[in-house]
């Protein structure tokens, strides 16, 4: 499946726009990551254990993407994008879109 966040694919030609597809994920701090997160906060810097959790939750959000694009048909996804919002203290969403289309070579 080719993802990209362009609007268009070079070499292929869109042949059906099948319709937004969207992968999402709800994911919370846990008690080891805030503790983590807390010590490495007081130093300053890259606070890894956050890096890791907001990791795991885009990959999780843009596998379900894959998956809703497959069922519809999709062979590519185009204007692909993140978006997040915390939807209270230490529980956010993450939100993964974009339109999924058919291709050929062009």
């Amino acid at each position: 499946m080719l993802v990209t966040t362009a609007n268009d694919l070079p070499g292929l030609r869109i042949t059906r726009t099948i319709g937004v597809v969207r992968g999402i994920t709800v994911r919370s701090r846990n008690v080891v990551s805030d503790a983590l997160g807390g010590l490495q906060s007081l130093v300053g810097g890259r606070v890894g254990a956050y890096v890791k959790l907001a990791e795991a939750a885009r990959e999780e959000a843009y596998e379900h993407l894959l998956e809703q694009a497959r069922a519809a048909g999709a062979d590519a996804i185009i204007a692909m994008r993140y978006d997040a919002n915390e939807i209270m203290p230490g529980i956010t969403e993450v939100l993964c879109y974009g339109t999924a289309v058919k291709t050929e070579v062009g």
